[in-house]
């Protein structure tokens, strides 16, 4: 049976205005502010963020780059090198380099945001209800996700989809994008788990989450209102450099030949259709290559520069 003083004393503090909901949301925005008062200061974020608006133009508006079809092949000129015919040249079918290139960043930045989309609820979920319920529900969700994180991540990759889209399979465009982004998502979500569950954990002990428990409010109602906006700081920084990871990945896989395939246009697949012509044409697998590594390194800096901003240890 709970003590009613110490109740009392709960709802006195909810009263107070450094412990009101409106003290915490004051809070939060000043958190945020802050942030962006340092974000700002720092050319790190600023290099990031304009190479980020590039590539997601070229994801979006990939015309605004090229003119020329991606499909379009014309044998005759297999593999020849870059010229101010074709910028990036051509590769083994006769296909401009540099239109798919272009085109190839819409797959890969989908399959990444997605990817971590899914890794984010999955994992966030989870994580959340981890924490504020614990007991048996946390001893299930941890053990579960242990079961993942000691499976490699590229023999699982291997044996799902082996098994879902096997290489002799024909799969469309979407369900070949499909397939994997739930792979990676799987593979990845017990890493965010465990971040949410331990920022959920920290914050649930707070008194203004006290305090609304004591005045009734539900677990619902604490958990949306109270524990996710204050908990969202690891996980914006894991998502943005897991996005990242995720298009490295994708391009990992495809060159395994489990991953995405054709007719998806990708990094990953430009870079595994050309590996046996490293030393003919080596332009036909370095330029995706290239977008590839300066996408990843993008998200990456610009996880780093939201990290360091947060972190009130790291500023």
């Amino acid at each position: 049976m709970s003590d009613p003083t110490a109740t009392q004393d709960l709802i006195k503090g909810a009263d107070d205005p450094a412990a009101s909901p409106v003290a915490v949301r004051e809070s939060q925005r000043s958190l945020w502010r802050d942030t962006w008062d340092i974000l700002k200061r720092r050319k790190i974020f600023w290099v990031s963020l304009v190479m980020l608006i590039v590539f997601l133009l070229m994801a979006a508006f990939p015309s605004l780059f090229t003119h020329k079809d991606p499909e379009y092949a014309t044998l005759a000129k297999s593999m020849e090198l870059p010229s101010s015919e074709a910028w990036f040249g051509y590769d083994l079918q006769g296909r401009d380099v540099w239109a798919r290139t272009i085109y190839g960043a819409r797959t890969s930045i989908i399959v990444g945001v997605l990817a971590t989309l899914a890794t984010v609820l999955l994992g966030g979920l989870t994580g959340v209800l981890a924490a504020y319920f614990g007991r048996w529900l946390d001893a299930i969700i941890s053990r579960i996700g242990e079961m993942f994180l000691g499976l490699p991540y590229v023999l699982g990759a291997i044996i799902i989809l082996g098994t879902v889209a096997p290489a002799q399979s024909n799969p469309g465009k979407a369900m070949i994008m499909a397939v994997v982004i739930i792979v990676l998502a799987l593979l990845g979500w017990p890493i965010l788990m465990r971040i949410a569950r331990s920022a959920v954990i920290q914050a649930k002990h707070q008194d203004y989450v006290q305090a609304a428990r004591a005045l009734g409010a539900g677990p619902l109602r604490i958990i949306f209102r109270h524990l996710l906006p204050n908990s969202l700081a690891p996980i914006l920084v894991y998502a943005t450099i897991t996005i990242g990871s995720y298009i490295g990945a994708e391009a990992t896989l495809s060159l395994l030949g489990i991953g995405l395939r054709s007719p998806v246009i990708s990094w990953g697949i430009a870079i595994a259709d050309h590996t046996s012509y490293l030393r003919t044409g080596p332009h036909a697998m370095f330029f995706p290559a290239a977008f590839l590594s300066l996408c990843v390194l993008t998200f990456v800096m610009l996880g780093e520069a939201v990290r360091d901003a947060l972190d009130p240890k790291l500023r």
